[in-house]
């Protein structure tokens, strides 16, 4: 994708999907390893990070008429979620990494 051919459907897209991965991230680990009122913060971000999420689905699957879909959107998906996952894939390894050295020293 050329950068003169950004749209702003696609930092909306973006920065909507990244914000919900990770609320629901954040908020598993908030309500796995927190306890008492840390708990219930991390289910609520949990919460609302898949509220976020399948309300962005619903939107842009063409379910909710009242938006008009600009074309190209389900590319600009894919591209999201590849994104998404190689971010979050390097973000582990890199935590992994950092932990690994932290343990040992």
């Amino acid at each position: 994708m050329a950068i003169n051919a950004f749209e702003p459907w696609t930092f909306v897209t973006i920065l909507i999907l990244t914000f919900s991965l990770f609320l629901i991230i954040t908020g598993a680990f908030t309500a796995y390893f927190g306890s008492g009122k840390s708990r219930r913060i991390g289910g609520g971000l949990l919460g609302g990070g898949l509220v976020l999420g399948l309300l962005w689905g619903w939107l842009s699957s063409g379910l909710a008429n009242f938006i008009p879909l600009p074309t190209g959107l389900f590319e600009v998906i894919v591209q999201s979620i590849i994104v998404l996952v190689a971010a979050a894939i390097g973000a582990i390894l890199a935590i992994g990494l950092f932990l690994l050295a932290i343990m040992k020293s």
